[in-house]
């Protein structure tokens, strides 16, 4: 069975490769001659309008409105251009399950009996703090 090379976002969008373009190039910052010479910076970009990663329009169309079309990550934490591929993938995988979480509407509920009498409780005991506060008046 041939081992399955696409990059699993959710069990219904799975990215097939190469459709993901990768390019490398030396990253910024210190590090010596090691940075100087070595392309471990990747900047993966996966253009969403082109994909064939998603079943349905919606989810394309989610996923255009919340991030855009090509989504464009960067890497350069690490020394290794294989750890800074993974961690690429790593972001366009997280990002992409945020964009693709459909939020559930808010159902609109009473405040519980319980919540309203510890609300006023501490109104009452505020009140009775601030009261305590003020100068005594001529009666008192």
């Amino acid at each position: 069975m041939p081992e399955d090379d696409r990059l699993v976002v959710t069990d219904a969008v799975r990215i097939p490769r190469f459709e993901l373009s990768e390019s490398f190039s030396a990253s910024g910052g210190p590090g010596g001659q090691h940075a100087n010479k070595a392309a471990t910076r990747v900047e993966l970009v996966f253009h969403v309008d082109r994909s064939s990663a998603f079943r349905h329009e919606t989810q394309r169309d989610r996923v255009i409105d919340r991030l855009g079309s090509p989504i464009r990550i960067v890497a350069d934490d690490e020394r290794s251009q294989v750890r800074n591929r993974v961690i690429a993938e790593r972001r366009l995988v997280e990002k992409l399950q945020g964009a693709l979480r459909v939020e559930r509407k808010r159902r609109a509920t009473k405040p519980t009996r319980g919540s309203q009498r510890r609300r006023l409780d501490t109104k009452a005991q505020r009140s009775e703090t601030k009261r305590q506060r003020r100068r005594p008046g001529p009666d008192d």
